[in-house]
Order: C-alpha cells, then sequence, then structure tokens
C-alpha cells in the first residue's frame, strides 16, 4: 500500500513538472513572437490576421508594397480579391 502511495506522489510530482515546463515554455514562445512583432520583424497577414515573418517565402508584390502570407491558400485569396477589384 505504501509503495502505491509513493508511486502515486512519484507520478503527481512528474505530471506537474512536465506541464509547468510545458506552460513555461509557451510564455518563454509567445514572448519573443510579441518582441519580433514590436521590432517589425513580423507582419500581418492581410487575410487571415496571423503574424509571419517578414522575409517569408510566400509574397505577392502590389505596387511598391509587398505582401507576406502563412500559406498559400490565403495567398491565392489575396490574388482573387486584386483581381476583383481590378476587374471593377
Amino acid at each position: 500500500m505504501i509503495k502505491f502511495i509513493v508511486l502515486a506522489v512519484a507520478a503527481f510530482v512528474l505530471w506537474k513538472l512536465f506541464t509547468g515546463d510545458q506552460k513555461k515554455k509557451g510564455e518563454q514562445t509567445e514572448k519573443q513572437r510579441e518582441q519580433q512583432i514590436k521590432a517589425g520583424e513580423m507582419v500581418k497577414d492581410p487575410i487571415c490576421g496571423t503574424y509571419v515573418k517578414k522575409d517569408s517565402d510566400i509574397r505577392v508584390r502590389n505596387g511598391e508594397k509587398v505582401e507576406c502570407f502563412c500559406s498559400y491558400e490565403c495567398r491565392d485569396k489575396y490574388i482573387k480579391q486584386l483581381e476583383s477589384e481590378q476587374d471593377k
């Protein structure tokens, strides 16, 4: 019976350490993301609003402005919007 209690307590302590570590890593990642946004290293996707790195591979040039996208789907939606605006 005592072995079971010790094992249960040890499992609980390990679980708390593991979940606490994940929470700490998540907070650090969020802080880094916020710092990148403030520093201008990340820009907002014009379609979905997700922040992506400024040097993203998925980009579209619209005149002098270069838009960065999180996915090809968002890029395609943006291109369709541009085409529909030009048709008017």
